[in-house]
């Protein structure tokens, strides 16, 4: 019965509470919906999204759908919205998700619906609707999904049956087998795996009984294929169902007799079928050759997908070796006219080349057999590693289908030949090549760069891919051929242009295995040298050609003349010469990249070639189109300013002064502005505190990245920050601009790790460069870090934080003395930070006291204590005081919280692993003496002496020859009784071979101004012991008092240091 008689309406806008869903209203609305009038186009759309969420909506549209008297554009648009709906609501866990009774009223209607449908776009998107079903249904929900489906193709494919019916059927299982082979569940896989002998079966037979209906007649007489054109589409739609169907349905399809039986008849087929394309049917007037040459790919495409997902099985199936070799034979044929006029017939006249359907069939296939042959290469030389348990059968196949490869395919006599025609047919440059060179230079460049997987889609870039597995492999089978014939070809005299070029290319390629078997150095100063000085018309080829050569040579033979190597790039880069075309100059450009980057390179080497080359590759720059060469030739010169280190600030304004422009070109190109910044990223870092005279014009760029309301944010903020970084690093002195940059700190903090990571080192700069200015924004700073300690982050992030609050103490011990200690630590307790810090502790403390399963868990790690430790002991360090009234303010009971901080505090010294940490810890509780006589320290006094006599050794007993006396340059008093975490000599830290990193020289100081590297832990503690004991009533009440509390081997141990 009809959903809807067709009815007249007016388009009257209601608000969506007036329109409660109704087949009357869905089918006005999908009317509107599927107008010309942008109007009715909006007021439907919006009225069917209102809808989404409502029970019956997608039954509905489905009712829609199957009511074949409604118009075209309306059914269509209903099975779009189904699709569409399918993906987001059929989950069960979706919000709103399609109810249990709707989706069986749906299931129950689609698949008889598809198939009974005339119109085929209508039949293609019911099929994606069931295929999008079935990935979620199948097996659980839907176990007989498949099992219909074989069911209607048994019944559709008999004799007489209406054969559209049959091709909706295959349509319908060709999209369920893509969407299940496409599955991340193993659960769907195994379903698939489950189902796939009897639906392979049924598919095999219909394949074999339909194409058997069109080939026999064509290979007898070659007449009579107009009558053929839907069995044709049937076999076709089936063998695309068996590509897939094979490769995800079968773990070992070579253990199948089905498979193999078909794999049989499908090698026989493939002959067939190539002898017809090619001998009989004349390509103008024949119109099977199209669907053949549609059959012809798709099983190429199952020989290449069988190779590459189950190697060993496609070595093992019947005659694959001698089906690689018939890939080999065509692609040998098809090398006949490769690089000839003649092999460009078949392009259509008018067509830009871009076109999947501009490529003629013979050279689609060719491909297929390139990447064939490659795949079976790699079985041999380079076989998959898996980490899934094998069976000894598994163990087994693989090793024999190794074997038959390399003793039956991979033999000597056939890897020459593949070397002889893959250099002498295949690297060669075809007509249409040249001619898009001439045409297109930019992206013919760029599409010669065999970046990525271009290679998968060219036969020359392809072929030069295999020729690299063959060569390294092979090498003592093919060197000395491959010499003699380069030999024979390299010398200046020599004319043929494209011979050379190949023969060029195959010893560019080969120069990793080539290192020690040619003399390249001989051969650039005496071939090379003359041949790129040659003008005649042609010579750009080879030009080219040479900087692709150097560019892969110099890395591996690093003993080259690099001078003459750099004339040669500054002659190529040279614009007035005419064959220094753009493809010459760009090539020249990126593969001076890889002349620069190699470790034998010497700023001082190249300063004379400088300002040509680099003036070369700018006005390049600004002469190509293309974003990606753009990218390219920017990347090389970040690449020689990384290399030139300090040596680049005589050029560093002329490569400022060509970023602005480029920055306001690239518009939302992010790419382009991530080059950019990583070019500033180097010149900074390259130029030291020279760069500061570019502020002015990197700030703003820097505050363009990082800001969040800004549309780049998202795209530039992690190389905003690297400049950001680098700017503090290098510059001498801060300012207004540079400090205002903070206020975009604070929103970091809230991010993700990688971005909070960069943000507290930027702080931690930012302490270091102004600590003034710091200072006075610690309020904000420190509300921040507090809630960031509250949420327990990551053990660096947590580092990072304590390390910034260390450091605020210092600067404030070193710039206000007393009072602005005072100062700060009101900060850290109006801010909540000590309290934050000491709940954290007190956490520790509670679970180390505690024992047994139900004990209360620490907070914090043993590392993250250590740090949370340090600021307790910066504090007590610099006032005892200070220290003692801010614990008393931060909780309720002092008495209580001084006993369990220092039992811990004593408890983790066994946990602390860095040297100086131990000895910052001891400074401060040692340091809490000067709050002597209280009971709460002086009690504590044997475990005093015991971290005294840990510390005091760790400090002071080194061996005096000890190999590993300097650190990093610094130099240490090791004389008798010295503390050797003490640094002597300021100077040693500073690099005599390059400028010095400003922010370097500022960590110095403030290592050099810190306690734990400028007091004598000796001296401090009998300093303070002293004090202690004169605040005690003298040595008699000392020891009457106190000391006879300490076991008497511990007191031993402490005065056999020699501190009193």
């Amino acid at each position: 019965m009809p959903f809807m008689n067709s009815m007249t309406f007016e388009a009257i806008e209601l608000p969506p509470e007036a329109n409660p869903l109704n087949p009357q209203t869905l089918l006005n609305t999908l009317t509107r919906a599927a107008s010309t009038e942008q109007q009715q186009v909006q007021t439907g759309t919006q009225q069917l999204q209102n809808w989404e969420k409502q029970p019956g909506f997608y039954s509905s549209l489905q009712s829609v759908f199957v009511d074949k008297s409604l118009p075209l554009e309306v059914r269509y648009l209903s099975a779009i919205q189904l699709k569409n709906g399918i993906d987001k609501y059929w989950r069960k866990t979706a919000s709103n998700a399609i109810t249990k009774e709707e989706k069986a009223l749906i299931r129950s209607r689609c698949l008889e619906s598809g198939i009974n449908e005339p119109d085929h776009r209508l039949a293609l998107q019911n099929a994606l609707v069931i295929a999008k079903i079935t990935r979620f249904e199948f097996p659980h929900d839907w176990p007989d999904a498949i099992t219909s489906v074989t069911q209607h193709l048994r019944s559709t494919s008999q004799p007489g049956a209406n054969l559209i019916h049959l091709h909706h059927t295959l349509i319908i299982l060709l999209y369920i087998i893509k969407e299940l082979s496409t599955a991340r569940l193993q659960r769907s896989r195994t379903s698939l795996q489950s189902a796939a002998p009897e639906v392979f079966r049924v598919l095999g037979n219909i394949y074999v009984a339909k194409a058997r209906i069109w080939l026999e007649p064509l290979k007898s007489d070659g007449h009579g294929q107009h009558l053929l054109s839907e069995d044709m589409v049937a076999s076709l739609l089936a063998l695309r169902i068996l590509r897939r169907l094979i490769i995800a349905g079968f773990e070992f399809p070579n253990r199948h007799v089905e498979v193999q039986e078909f794999w049989a008849i499908a090698r026989v087929q493939f002959g067939d079928m190539l002898s017809l394309l090619t001998q009989h049917l004349d390509p103008l007037n024949s119109g099977a050759r199209p669907q053949i040459e549609k059959h012809l790919l798709q099983l190429s495409k199952l020989h290449l997908e069988m190779v590459k997902v189950h190697p060993a099985a496609f070595a093992l199936l019947p005659d694959s070796i001698g089906l690689t070799k018939a890939h080999w034979r065509l692609l040998v044929n098809f090398g006949q006219t490769f690089g000839v006029q003649s092999a460009v017939t078949e392009t259509k006249m008018g067509s830009d080349g871009d076109a999947e359907d501009d490529i003629p069939c013979i050279e689609k296939l060719s491909l297929k057999g390139l990447l064939i042959i490659r795949a079976c290469a790699k079985m041999v030389y380079t076989p998959s590693q898996t980490f899934k348990y094998q069976h000894e059968e598994d163990k087994a196949e693989r090793k024999q289908s190794t074997a038959l490869m390399r003793n039956e395919l991979l033999t000597e006599p056939v890897i020459r030949e593949m070397i002889e025609t893959l250099v002498a047919r295949f690297f060669v440059f075809r007509p249409q090549d040249l001619r898009a060179w001439e045409e297109e230079p930019g992206e013919w460049e760029r599409r010669e760069e065999n970046e990525g997987d271009v290679w998968l889609f060219s036969i020359r870039l392809c072929a030069e891919k295999l020729f690299l597995d063959l060569i390294i492999n092979n090498k003592d089978l093919l060197v000395a051929p491959l010499l003699n014939v380069f030999y024979a070809v390299a010398t200046p005299q020599n004319s043929d242009i494209l011979l050379k070029d190949s023969i060029y290319a195959a010893i560019g390629l080969a120069a990793p295995v080539l290192e020690n078997e040619l003399d390249f150095g001989a051969f650039l100063e005496a071939t090379l040298v003359s041949e790129i000085q040659i003008q005649q018309p042609g010579y750009n080829i080879l030009r080219r050609r040479i900087a692709v050569v150097l560019g892969q040579w110099l890395p591996v033979k690093e003993d080259l003349n690099r001078t003459l190597v750099y004339q040669i790039f500054q002659y190529l880069l040279h614009k007035d010469d005419k064959l220094n075309d753009v493809v010459v100059r760009v090539t020249a450009g990126r593969q001076l990249k890889n002349i620069i980057d190699p470790f034998g390179f010497t700023p001082e080497g190249f300063l004379p070639f400088a300002h040509p080359i680099l003036s070369g590759v700018m006005s390049l720059i600004e002469e190509v189109e293309l974003s990606e060469t753009k990218m390219a030739l920017l990347n090389t010169i970040s690449v020689i300013v990384v290399r030139m280190q300090q040596h680049i600030n005589p050029f560093a304004d002329q490569i400022i002064s060509l970023l602005p422009p480029l920055w306001e070109q690239a518009g939302e190109e992010y790419l382009m502005k991530q080059a950019i910044l990583a070019i500033l990223v180097a010149l900074i870092n390259s130029m030291f505190n020279q760069s500061q005279r570019f502020h002015p014009l990197i700030l703003p760029l820097i505050r363009s990245s990082i800001d969040p309301t800004s549309e780049s944010c998202p795209y530039l903020l992690e190389d905003g920050l690297d400049l950001w970084s680098s700017i503090l690093e290098q510059t001498p002195s801060s300012s207004s601009d540079m400090f205002a940059l903070t206020e975009y700190l604070f929103p970091m903090f809230d991010t993700a790790d990688d971005t909070l990571r960069q943000a507290l080192k930027i702080t931690e700069s930012y302490i270091l460069l102004a600590p003034e200015a710091m200072l006075q924004s610690s309020p904000r700073f420190l509300s921040c870090f507090t809630a960031l300690l509250a949420t327990k982050p990551k053990r660096e992030a947590s580092g990072l934080i304590t390390r910034f609050v260390e450091l605020l103490i210092e600067a404030a011990e070193r710039l206000g003395g007393q009072n602005a200690i005072n100062h700060l630590t009101t900060v850290f307790l109006d801010t909540q930070l000590f309290v934050q810090i000491l709940g954290n502790l007190r956490t520790a403390c509670d679970s180390h006291q505690a024992t047994g399963p139900n004990r209360p868990q620490s907070s914090i790690d043993g590392i993250v204590e250590t740090d949370h430790f340090s600021v307790f002991a910066r504090l007590a360090l610099a006032s005892p005081s200070t220290f003692a009234q801010a614990l008393a303010t931060a909780s309720p009971s002092f008495d209580e919280t001084i006993t369990w901080l220092l039992t811990e505090w004593f408890s983790h010294f066994e946990s602390m692993g860095n040297p100086e940490r131990k000895k910052l810890s001891c400074l401060a509780l040692t340091a809490l003496l000067d709050l002597a006589p209280q009971k709460w320290i002086m009690g504590r006094l044997q475990e005093l002496m015991g971290v005294w006599t840990e510390v005091v050794t760790e400090c002071m007993d080194y061996p005096e020859d000890d190999p590993d006396e300097q650190d990093e340059g610094v130099k240490r008093d090791r004389g008798p009784g010295r503390d050797v975490t003490v640094f002597s000599d300021p100077d040693g830290l500073i690099p005599t071979d390059r400028p010095e990193v400003e922010e370097d020289r500022r960590r110095r100081d403030v290592a050099f101004a810190d306690p734990i590297h400028r007091l004598h832990i000796k001296d401090f503690i009998r300093e303070r012991l002293q004090r202690a004991i004169e605040a005690c009533g003298g040595q008699e009440a000392f020891q009457r008092e106190w000391l006879v509390n300490v076991d008497a081997d511990v007191v031993r141990s402490f005065g056999e240091l020699g501190v009193l």
